[in-house]
């Protein structure tokens, strides 16, 4: 079987990284694809995820039978993008790359996946081959910590196997892992005092901050686990003593355990460093994530490898730092890998794909639905990288 050429991919890639689809407005994509969806045959239902967040729109949630024995396959990407999204224009260089014409994020990230499922479908439905039942998840929010997976009711999902397409990099690698995600905040109350007039009477919320800060480790505190402070905010006005002082960050690490350690780490360190200033401190914190392992024997795994040496595309399995909507996945007892689809530095205004890569993708995407489910041997050929990214 072979799927479209690239053109059609092309045209359907430039049609809907051109409709926004920020985080909590996704109203118009998810008009768009329910369109496409049905069009291919499923069945779709839109949830009430939005109404959590005050988005316009829900997880969409597609189903359609299939021909071949076995359970379903679950397949799924997410709808919303990041800022800045609004007015995205993808723009053809001549050596096949897709670029955002300079002021917005592309957008690869995750059309490049929609894309690849649905071109993967139609291309078998077109081809009239026999299929297994093919669940679909577009989630919402999936950039802001999964938000919309997070309350998606998964009772109606019968697959136990699932690919998630929402990875950087060439068509072909799979995470088999990936981290717990906690974020944290740091409120630190100090005194205010007229900065010009009487500075020694207050106590300088600011500085507290910097010396909680300064006394933490960031970065790779180890190889499982990493921290940072992203923000920091605090004050008014310069002729005053700021009085408060608010600063965020998160930590990551394969060892939900050493997750929470590291969290009260951060806590102690932040009670410790205000005791000693005089100033009052406060610390929230939040699990936005739990880390998964999926096994390199699992089968939801070797069918993804059988795939890859059929179709002569090399199979690359690591773990990623990064999270997606199958951590939720994991919690509600589906194995689930995630795949790259040919996005590359994403989260940035200079994301770009190649029409080749999301051929690829639907190739596979196309081969996954259509392999029978016989029990498939280890490859030599696959290599486990304790890559992140």
């Amino acid at each position: 079987m072979r799927c479209s050429s690239g053109e059609r991919i092309y045209n359907e890639f430039t049609e809907l990284t051109a409709i926004d689809s920020v985080s909590f407005c996704e109203r118009q994509m998810a008009d768009r694809l329910t369109e496409k969806l049905r069009t291919l045959g499923f069945e779709v239902r839109e949830d009430d995820a939005g109404r959590h967040y005050n988005g316009n729109a829900g997880n969409l949630y597609g189903c359609l039978k299939g021909q071949l024995p076995g359970p379903p396959i679950l397949l799924s990407a997410h709808m919303d993008t990041v800022q800045p999204g609004v007015g995205k224009q993808a723009v053809l260089k001549e050596d096949g790359r897709i670029e955002s014409a300079g002021e917005t994020v592309l957008g690869a990230d995750d059309v490049c996946g929609i894309i690849e499922i649905l071109e993967g479908i139609r291309c078998v439905r077109e081809a009239g081959l026999l299929h297994r039942d093919i669940e679909v998840l577009f989630s919402i929010g999936e950039e802001l910590h999964l938000r919309g997976s997070a309350v998606f009711d998964f009772s109606q999902v019968k697959a136990k196997e699932a690919y998630v397409l929402d990875m950087s990099g060439a068509v072909g690698s799979a995470a088999l892992q990936a981290p717990t995600l906690a974020t944290f905040q740091i409120t630190v109350t100090g005194k205010a005092a007229h900065a010009g007039f009487e500075p020694e009477r207050g106590i300088h919320a600011i500085r507290v901050m910097c010396g909680i800060i300064r006394r933490l480790r960031m970065g790779h505190l180890d190889k499982e686990t990493v921290m940072n402070v992203g923000q920091i905010a605090g004050g008014g006005s310069t002729n005053i003593v700021p009085e408060s002082c608010i600063c965020r960050g998160e930590v990551r690490s394969f060892d939900h355990q050493k997750a929470l350690r590291t969290l009260d780490d951060i806590t102690r360190t932040a009670r410790e460093a205000a005791d000693e200033a005089g100033a009052g401190v406060s610390i929230d914190t939040e699990i936005q994530m739990e880390t998964y392992k999926i096994e390199e024997t699992d089968p939801v795994v070797r069918r993804f490898a059988a795939a890859c040496r059929e179709l002569e595309i090399p199979c690359e399995l690591r773990r990623t730092f990064g999270g997606s909507d199958n951590n939720n996945f994991a919690k509600n007892g589906i194995h689930g890998i995630v795949l790259s689809c040919g996005m590359y530095q994403v989260h940035s205004k200079e994301e770009y794909t190649f029409p080749e890569d999301m051929v690829n993708g639907a190739r596979l995407v196309a081969k996954l639905i259509t392999a029978e489910m016989r029990r498939q041997e280890p490859s030599a050929e696959i290599s486990v990288l304790q890559k992140t990214g």
